[in-house]
């Protein structure tokens, strides 16, 4: 009888452990919740078979589908600069003059206005002597690329953590699913053609990892857009080819910053066409869970005032008018699809956390983790998938 018992408790052990589809939702600075939700989703023994991501959920999906543990990844958040600051407080980078070519200033809505008045061919020096001065780059950035920060910083941090794991810089989707057969999803917008793209070793092949999840977390306004380049293609499930070459490309999040649907609606065109041949088989192999930044629930010991706030310039009152708009138009499909998948959705606590509040440190940032913790451990028992040994 005791050998039974201990038996029937074994098994029931190992039931409980589980492998999950994950989908990370866009969330920016906020994103660093995702480090205690994981923390406790890996300690009850569950794993994860596909990662699905936005924003800055595109970069917690990537570091797992590298390789990285919870505890790395934290590591990383509290990796420090030569001066003393958070790495992550470099992403905020100002373009220089250099990051501007010939071809950039000649075709900028610059020169087109120098060009009404008449300047008889000065135009591109006195551009070239303006993107020496640190707020006019700024401006032209935007302008012209859509953001005020580079996104270089990131991109080469990004690149330095797939290279810790041992993997080439330019590791593309496709090498990195051989390596390691973690199946990673990232999301972007594809603002030529107004629709959603879903990058993955199906999709788009040759596109290098850094530079997808570079794309996923390009808000608008802060970080300049990408502009794809026709090597990676884009091609749907049933060989059609896309072309979007030269196209610009920005966050994901745009029109789907929570893509739950591309793990629970199977029979949508745009799960056929992306996430690869869906036998009923497969699907019923792993459990679905979404990772939701609420922004309504207050972290425990933390103020509710929001912080890390949008550049100054971003309160300009056209650009504020468009920022809500989206937010409008976002709210109602996130609404959706929360709505209709709550029971396989894990709301993670960020009221008062910042967009963009890539600085945050000490208690701040460890209250934050803990909520996630705290949060992701709440979700599994209401599951009944918390393993107790």
């Amino acid at each position: 009888m005791i050998v039974y018992f201990i038996v029937i408790k074994t098994k029931q052990a190992i039931l409980m452990k589980q492998q999950f589809d994950l989908v990370f939702e866009g969330g920016g600075a906020k994103g660093i919740i995702f480090v205690g939700a994981l923390k406790v989703l890996l300690e009850q023994g569950h794993s994860y078979r596909r990662l699905i991501g936005t924003s800055a959920g595109a970069i917690t999906a990537t570091l797992c589908a590298a390789g990285y543990s919870p505890d790395a990844m934290l590591a990383c958040i509290n990796e420090r600069t030569a001066d003393g600051r958070p790495v992550f407080s470099t992403f905020m980078d100002k373009p220089t003059a250099e990051d501007f070519s010939d071809l950039d200033i000649n075709g900028s809505l610059t020169i087109r206005a120098f060009n009404a008045v008449n300047l008889f061919g000065l135009q591109r020096y006195v551009i070239r002597g303006l993107l020496h001065n640190g707020l006019y780059t700024r401006l032209f950035s935007f302008v012209e690329r859509g953001g005020f920060y580079s996104g270089r910083t990131f991109l080469a941090w990004m690149q330095d953590r797939l290279a810790a794991k041992g993997y080439d810089r330019e590791i593309t989707l496709e090498a990195l699913f051989n390596e390691t057969q973690n199946d990673l999803s990232l999301v972007a917008t594809n603002v030529g053609l107004r629709e959603m793209l879903v990058l993955n070793h199906r999709t788009t092949p040759n596109l290098p990892v850094a530079r997808a999840v570079r794309m996923s977390m390009s808000i608008p306004f802060v970080w300049e857009e990408v502009i794809w380049d026709a090597a990676w293609q884009y091609r749907l499930f049933d060989g059609t080819v896309k072309n979007i070459a030269n196209t610009r490309i920005i966050d994901g999040g745009v029109l789907s910053n929570f893509p739950m649907e591309l793990i629970a609606e199977h029979n949508s065109e745009l799960v056929q066409q992306t996430m690869g041949d869906l036998t009923a088989e497969f699907v019923d192999a792993a459990l679905n869970l979404g990772l939701l930044i609420d922004e309504d629930l207050p972290v425990a010991d933390q103020p509710e005032a929001g912080q890390g706030e949008l550049p100054i310039l971003t309160e300009l009152p056209t650009l504020k008018r468009v920022h809500n708009l989206a937010e409008t138009m976002m709210s109602a499909r996130n609404n959706r699809v929360i709505d209709q998948y709550q029971a396989e959705i894990c709301r993670l606590p960020a009221k008062g956390y910042g967009t963009l509040e890539f600085g945050m440190e000490g208690k701040r940032l460890d209250d934050f983790i803990k909520a996630g913790y705290e949060a992701m451990t709440t979700h599994l028992q209401a599951r009944g998938l918390t393993c107790t040994r």
